[in-house]
């Protein structure tokens, strides 16, 4: 299926009369990835459960949830995780949850070593607001299913496990992936915010092409030639005719990936070290008039975006978390445009429900949302 990408929130850190602040899935063959959840994720979430069910053939379902994905710990962020896992917990969920987000190496030593943490941590780091989430009930054991709570240190590629049921730290060799994925893998991409942040990279295994049944049927092949061909073994017919197993297979398709930002200045390292990908997700929060204040605040402007996306090799760039001086995406549109020119790099801007998708062949299709469901 490729993947299907539905934004539940557009705007920065201040919510407005028609966006609100950030939570995204990224539906894949494996199962839902959930990255970044603010206040009021919850009912975002059951709101486009309801709209897939009475507008589309396929559905959302929250057992696929496999794992959430955290950019960093800013509220607009993070503020809807517990009362989600609340209701998961209430929904009588027994599957295991995974969920992952980074921090500073020096926050990782002073667990390991069970040291205070350092001085003039952020009060927006992730341990401090997963600590309260602890005591607030977000354990294994007090929501009654398993939860894996896993931070980095995305930069060195160090990773912990918080046991809140048995007040310990596990020390990891690497980041887990999503108990069951074999199709789909996630990565962390090292970005540049005023707390510890990064961007989540998800990628597909290439698939085979579709083998030719038809073609099998007319040459009334046995069940045994038909496996082989399939395995991609050649078979000898009885009249001495070689039949090529490539002759019975499609053209395979290519490995999908597509990146989420989370809140980064431009040309992170992260996201310009891809050499491509099918769909960037960037943030936008500042008109070019405002490139001082994404300077200063560490975010990125529509233009920034789009030099980010020539750099990483993006297909397709879509600009999101829009600051609340933007009241339209206009303006975000042309100055983008401006620096895509003469590129390849095809372009839009995200409102609150719309699903961006990427087939098996690659096909990048923008579905925008209405009251009467999703157009192009």
């Amino acid at each position: 299926m490729g993947f299907d990408i539905h934004i539940l929130g557009t705007s920065s850190a201040r919510p407005t009369g028609l966006r609100q602040v950030s939570g995204s899935l990224v539906v894949c063959d494996d199962g839902v990835a959930i990255v970044d959840a603010g206040e009021g994720f919850q009912s975002r979430f059951a709101v486009q459960r309801r709209r897939m069910k009475q507008f589309s053939d396929s559905q959302i379902k929250v057992g696929r949830v496999d794992v959430l994905c955290l950019t960093h710990g800013h509220l607009d962020h993070t503020w809807g995780v517990l009362p989600w896992l609340h209701t998961l917990s209430l929904d009588k969920r027994d599957k295991p949850l995974l969920v992952i987000g980074p921090t500073s190496g020096e926050v990782l030593d002073s667990l390991l070593s069970n040291s205070k943490l350092p001085e003039g941590i952020s009060n927006s780091d992730l341990i401090i607001q997963w600590r309260s989430w602890h005591q607030l009930g977000g354990t294994s054991k007090q929501l009654g299913f398993p939860v894996r709570w896993v931070l980095g240190d995305i930069e060195n590629d160090r990773w912990v496990e918080l046991l809140p049921d048995s007040n310990s730290v596990l020390e990891l060799e690497k980041m887990p992936q999503p108990k069951g994925w074999s199709e789909n893998k996630i990565k962390p991409l090292a970005t540049n915010h005023t707390v510890p942040s990064c961007g989540w990279h998800f990628s597909s295994k290439g698939k085979k092409g579709k083998f030719d049944r038809l073609r099998a049927a007319e040459l009334k092949l046995t069940e045994t030639q038909r496996a082989g061909l399939a395995k991609g073994e050649d078979q000898t017919l009885a009249d001495g005719k070689m039949l090529s197993a490539s002759e019975f297979r499609g053209p395979d398709s290519g490995v999908l990936s597509v990146v989420l930002s989370g809140d980064t200045s431009e040309m992170s390292k992260g996201i310009t070290s891809m050499e491509n990908c099918n769909v960037l997700v960037h943030e936008s929060t500042f008109l070019e008039e405002w490139s001082e204040h994404a300077k200063n605040y560490l975010h990125s402007t529509a233009s920034g975006a789009a030099r980010t996306a020539l750099s990483s090799g993006a297909k397709h760039l879509v600009l999101t978390h829009f600051g609340a001086r933007i009241k339209g995406t206009e303006d975000m549109l042309s100055q983008a445009k401006q620096q895509l020119v003469d590129s390849q790099v095809a372009l839009s801007a995200a409102s609150d429900g719309d699903r961006i998708q990427v087939s098996d062949s690659g096909k990048i299709t923008h579905h925008y949302w209405g009251e009467e469901g999703w157009f192009n």
